[in-house]
């Protein structure tokens, strides 16, 4: 089984699919993990996220390791990510590693895996086009930018709400924007809408979805 879950930053899909990941036995990988580790490294080197050669350079040499980094998910790392994830060069470099993720599972602490759950922002409509089931979870920009501010204050970092919810749709039209892989629903996900939804009963909805499709 292969399940991809989509959706813009904060709208609750890592939840989702990390739960579905849980309750289904499905190996888990977040793809924005991905990116975020690009972004990281770069910044680590001083150098531009904007810069196409040292973003493919990094991008290509990536291994897996790079996605426990402690910093994945600060702030600066996240407009990094964002800004790696229009290059064409970087997706394409990455592509493979996601396709291969989905198709063969690794194991899990117990046992092997009963399929795997992706997900990111293109999972649906490029990563994974064939997937057994998609999900779109989105929520409004308000509710999302307020679950960012708390995560952040939670963990210690500054945060201004209003600084939080600018950068949030700025990051929202790059990725829908972008030339390669747009942030966009597939035309047959399944729109889970999270704005004021608590992460117990969208988990709910999407089992019913996938109980009532025999999966």
């Amino acid at each position: 089984m292969i399940i991809a879950v989509d959706g813009p930053v904060a709208a609750g899909k890592g939840t989702l699919a990390r739960s579905l990941a849980r309750e289904l036995r499905l190996a888990y990988l977040d793809t924005g993990s991905i990116y975020r580790a690009v972004g990281a490294k770069i910044l680590e080197a001083g150098q531009d996220p904007g810069d196409p050669v040292a973003a493919r350079s990094v991008a290509e040499f990536l291994v897996p390791g790079d996605l426990e980094r402690p910093d994945l998910r600060r702030e600066s790392v996240g407009l990094a990510a964002s800004t790696v994830a229009v290059n064409t060069q970087v997706r394409a470099a990455l592509l493979e590693f996601q396709r291969d993720f989905a198709k063969n599972p690794p194991d899990l602490s117990d046992g092997p895996a009963a399929g795997a759950v992706l997900d990111g922002r293109d999972i649906g409509t490029v990563v994974c086009p064939d997937a057994d089931l998609k999900f779109f979870v989105t929520a409004t920009p308000e509710a999302r930018a307020e679950r960012r501010h708390k995560e952040l204050i939670e963990r210690g970092d500054e945060s201004i709400y209003a600084r939080v919810l600018q950068d949030l749709k700025d990051r929202d039209a790059r990725d829908s924007q972008r030339v390669t892989a747009p942030l966009k629903p597939a035309e047959d996900a399944v729109y889970l809408d999270t704005s004021t939804v608590e992460a117990g009963k969208v988990l709910e909805t999407a089992l019913d979805v996938i109980r009532s499709r025999g999966l």
